[in-house]
Parts: structure tokens; sequence; C-alpha cells
């Protein structure tokens, strides 16, 4: 008796099946897209987009500070070796003449020592000669407990120049960790806050432009909505913060390079630190360290060159140029610009000039 099997179906319900499938694993890579998880978030708004961008970026140049900081701490533990290596050079060289005077003195020793002092006294033709020879012989010895005394102080002090050239070594690799962590943390969160802008496929352009509309101000537009730079420069409290006022504003539309101190790029606290450069006030390289460079003063006392900071954890830092109003080197997405201090959240000035 033969065996009953079904007929394999071919209709449309099966190719109903497999297309759902099909659209099922889309739906589920889609929803992957963002952060590798397996559930589907949300549509995102443009203002939860801008959001979550302006959230990277201000994470991104945190971050950014701490490898600048990282940086002054390495450079300057590379000179301290340089002007250990360079004393334990010079040091070696005088242990070295030293040492050589020393060995002429020993072999004169082991030419004139083979006769006992009373015997070379009763041998003498001139024992008064010999006599003043014997204490100028002690002198000599003298002289010579001397010298090695000051070898072997130059022996110590030269190991103490390498043992201390060695913990800043031990130091600078630290140092030089801490700035590859930090690197690769800034490239992660511009990576993504790039990832993100992209995907964003729904935004139609009007919404793209708002939402980037630091990158799409140019700076002529950012001048021509400005009182002259003449203007912002005379209600400086004195000439140098004038002087740091005029080069910022000269650098409008340079791009923001994490980083960067100029001439042609910039990141926040690199901008600050070149504008009081050309002034000839020098500032430390970071955020943290520049707010503490000078006076503090209230958000009501600002005058134009004060430096403005923002977020709790001090991680942005901007010119202020009156009117309510900075120069800063924002973030990736858009170059040095004007912009308003109700921008971000505002954490203290400082006048440094």
């Amino acid at each position: 008796m033969a065996a009953h099997r079904k007929p394999r179906q071919r209709s449309a319900g099966g190719n109903t099946a497999r297309t759902a499938w099909t659209i099922a694993l889309a739906g589920a890579a889609t929803a992957t897209g963002f952060n590798g998880t397996g559930h589907a978030e949300p549509q995102l708004t443009p203002a939860q987009v801008k959001a979550k961008v302006d959230k990277l970026y201000q994470e991104a140049e945190a971050a950014t500070e701490k490898y600048n900081g990282a940086k002054e701490q390495a450079d300057a533990g590379r000179q301290r070796i340089r002007n250990l290596q360079d004393q334990a050079a010079r040091k070696t060289e005088k242990l070295n003449a030293a040492r050589m005077a020393l060995g002429s003195m020993a072999a004169a020793q082991y030419r004139d020592g083979g006769l006992d002092p009373a015997l070379q006294l009763a041998l003498s033709e001139d024992p008064d000669r010999y006599l003043d020879g014997a204490e100028f012989a002690e002198r000599a010895g003298n002289r010579q407990a001397s010298s090695v005394a000051s070898v072997r102080k130059q022996l110590r002090e030269i190991e103490q120049l390498r043992g201390a050239a060695h913990v800043e070594l031990t130091s600078l690799k630290s140092r030089q960790a801490e700035l590859k962590r930090h690197k690769k943390t800034i490239t992660g969160k511009l990576d993504s806050a790039r990832t993100l802008l992209t995907r964003l496929t729904r935004l139609t352009a009007e919404e793209q432009a708002r939402l980037d509309d630091r990158a799409t101000r140019s700076s002529t537009g950012g001048r021509d909505a400005l009182a002259s730079p003449g203007s912002a420069a005379a209600q400086a409290p004195n000439a140098r913060a004038a002087a740091a006022v005029s080069y910022a504003y000269a650098k409008l539309g340079s791009p923001y390079v994490w980083g960067a101190t100029g001439p042609n790029a910039f990141d926040c606290s690199g901008l600050t630190q070149a504008a009081y450069r050309e002034a000839g006030v020098s500032l430390p390289r970071t955020t943290y360290a520049q707010i503490d460079a000078g006076r503090r003063v209230s958000r009501s006392e600002l005058r134009p060159g004060d430096l403005v900071f923002f977020y709790s954890g001090i991680s942005h830092v901007g010119l202020y140029i009156g009117n309510g109003q900075m120069i800063h080197a924002p973030n990736p997405s858009a170059p040095v610009r004007v912009a308003p201090l109700d921008e971000m959240p505002f954490a203290g000035a400082t006048r440094v000039a």
C-alpha cells in the first residue's frame, strides 16, 4: 500500500510567510543599527537626535581636555628627563676627570712606595729635604682622601640622577598610556556622533539644517551679525584682553580639531590659550587649569576678554565679547564662531588680564 504524503504547497501564503520573515530580519537589523542591541528603539525626533549628538560632543570634549592635560604633563616629563640626562652627563664627565687624577696619584705612590719611610730617611743625603718631602706627601695623602671622598659623592649623585630619570620615564610611559585611552574615547564619541547624524535619513533638509545650525553658520555670516571687533575690544578692561578679543575675531571660521592650539585650527581651550598667547599672556593648556588662571568674576561682571566656562565638569571654554555672546571653538560639527552664553550651562568666568 503506497504511503500517502501531503503534497507540497507553493501557495501565495508560503511566499507571504517567507517575505514576512525577511522583513522581520530587516527590521531587526535596523533596530540594532544604532547601538548593536536586539531591541528596537522608538523613532528619534530631531530634538532627541540633537540632544544625543550634543551629549556625545560634550563627552568627547571632556575627554579632549583630559588628553590635553596628559599631553602637557607628558611633554613636561620629557623635558625633565632631558634635564636629568644632561646633569648626569656633566657629572659623569667631571667624575672621569677626577678618576684620572686619582689614577695618576696612585701610580706616583706605587713608584715611590717601595722603601719604608724610616729607611728612606736613613739613606737620604739631605734629611731636612726628606722631612720636608714627607710633610708634603702627608698633605698630598690628605688631598687624595678628599679626592676619593669627592669621587664617591659624585657617584652617589649620578646614581640619584639616574634613579630620578627612571622614575620620570615610568611616569612618562603611564602618561602615554593615558593619552591612548583618552584618544580612543574621543574618536569613539566623535564616530558615534557622525554615525548618528549619517543614519538619520528621515530628517528633512530643514530639520537637518536646524540640527546642524552651528555647522551651517558661516564665518562671514557670523561677522555680519556682530558689532565690529573694535567696539568689543574697546570695552575690554585692558590692552591684553582687547588683543585677545581681536585675535578671536580674526579666527572666526577656523575649523575645530581636537588637541589643536592654532594657528589654523583649534579646540576650545586651544583657542583661548592662543588668543592670550598673542596678547603676551601665558595660559595653561586645559579648561580645568584655565579657570584658576585669573580672578573669578560673576556673570554680571563680565567684560570682553574674560574666559567663560561651561558644564559642571568645566569641560568647555569660550572668550566673552560682550552683549551676552562669546567666541568659541564648539566641536567638529562647527568652526570657530560666535554664540550666546545661554547655549550651554554656564559654570563660571575668570579674568586673566
